[in-house]
């Protein structure tokens, strides 16, 4: 990987440059869309490439457990098993373990859990997070991390914060693919003096790119904050900084300002199928009445395919009716308006005029802000119905001499 960077703002932190991998450049600040199994969900790869996406995210924990690293790499690997030949990027598997309090166990030597799938009992360590990882082949992989919960204890924050430093080193020790960029991911919760040694422990150790984890986890957005501009003061300027899990436009532009280069987050995606759409002057529920005879596009200045073709009134029908059309309609816009985003904060950046564009753009997110039709309980039944069309994966094992065949 080489990383390029060609501007540093005058008024704000926010760079400008781009990561050449061996899929292809990455032209920064970018927004990675999440494809949890090795796809963004209602799109097909044709639709990524037509929307800019330049890179996305796949989970490692999901593909592990199905359809398993074994398969995907007898058949070439993320990049030709998903049909994406540009740049990819997994995750180790720490957060979504990190979700699944009830059914896992937390070790030194790493994380004892059971399939979300079929209840079978699974054994995670940061070396065999890597090879998991380079068995997928993506372009940049990431260590293993614990991932501080919030609230936590200072003493909490910190026995977590050392165990994923130690954690960090065994990963670097076990990566073996010159071709792959490994990440370190800083840890500590929202304490600062956690997060400073966190960092100085991955910087010692000299990875290709540095994460910010164990934020957007209940945290204010003052505090996410506070802990973002102090973070990136303290990265390397010539290594990409990533920040996961994070989050809505208003997030991306102000983080963009402390120095932040690459984004992951679901929000796009999911909201899109639960109705919420993203518009210029903030976000809209498709649910409401109120669209029910509406011909106007989703947004008057929105050029992706959906704007340009199809009403507000036919979307809410296509979302009342269930259809899988409407779901993908939304995706595609609520993906464009954040990629699109993206492109407008790096032209705003190679101008000079980041900070009146975040000013301006901010001001119009604000203007009207309609709440996620969702509840708690709607996301959780939307959960059960996946996990119960879910089917057992095959059996295999990963040990230090890599991955193995198991029983069919």
């Amino acid at each position: 990987m080489h990383f390029d960077l060609t501007i540093s703002d005058q008024m704000t932190r926010g760079r400008r440059g781009s990561i050449e991998t061996s899929h292809g450049t990455i032209e920064i600040p970018a927004f990675m869309p999440v494809g949890t199994q090795g796809t963004v969900k209602t799109l097909s790869p044709q639709d990524l490439e037509a929307l800019g996406a330049q890179i996305f995210l796949a989970n490692t924990y999901h593909l592990y457990l199905r359809p398993g690293p074994e398969i995907i790499c007898q058949l070439g690997g993320l990049h030709a098993f998903t049909s994406w030949p540009h740049p990819i990027l997994t995750d180790s598997g720490g957060y979504q373990i990190f979700s699944m309090s009830e059914i896992r166990r937390i070790t030194e030597e790493g994380v004892h859990f059971q399939s979300h799938l079929d209840g079978s009992s699974h054994f995670l360590s940061p070396e065999k997070a890597i090879q998991i990882q380079e068995a997928l082949g993506a372009d940049i992989i990431m260590v293993l991390d614990e991932c501080t919960p919030y609230p936590a204890t200072h003493d909490y924050a910190e026995t977590s914060m050392e165990m994923t430093s130690r954690w960090a080193k065994r990963c670097q020790e076990a990566h073996q693919r010159n071709s792959q960029s490994l990440f370190g991911i800083a840890q500590g919760g929202t304490y600062l003096d956690l997060r400073q040694r966190s960092i100085a422990d991955l910087v010692e150790l000299d990875f290709d790119g540095y994460a910010l984890g164990g934020l957007s986890v209940g945290e204010s957005k003052g505090q996410m904050y506070e802990v973002v501009e102090a973070c990136t003061d303290l990265l390397p300027k010539n290594r990409p900084r990533y920040l996961m899990g994070v989050g809505t436009p208003e997030d991306l532009l102000e983080c963009v300002s402390f120095g932040v280069d690459l984004f992951v987050c679901v929000m796009p995606t999911r909201h899109a199928r639960y109705g919420s759409l993203f518009t210029r002057s903030g976000r809209m529920s498709i649910k409401n009445a109120r669209y029910a005879k509406d011909p106007h596009p989703i947004d008057e200045e929105c050029t992706c395919y959906t704007c340009r073709n199809f009403s507000r009134a036919y979307l809410r029908h296509l979302f009342l009716a269930d259809e899988i059309l409407g779901l993908r309609l939304n995706t595609l816009h609520n993906l464009h308006f954040y990629l699109d985003l993206m492109r407008r904060v790096r032209e705003a950046l190679e101008e000079g005029s980041f900070l009146s564009y975040k000013e301006r753009t901010l001001a119009q997110l604000r203007s009207r802000e309609e709440e996620l039709p969702e509840t708690r309980t709607t996301m959780e039944a939307g959960l059960k119905k996946e996990l119960e069309r879910a089917k057992p994966c095959d059996n295999f094992s990963i040990n230090s001499e890599g991955i193995q065949k198991g029983e069919q």
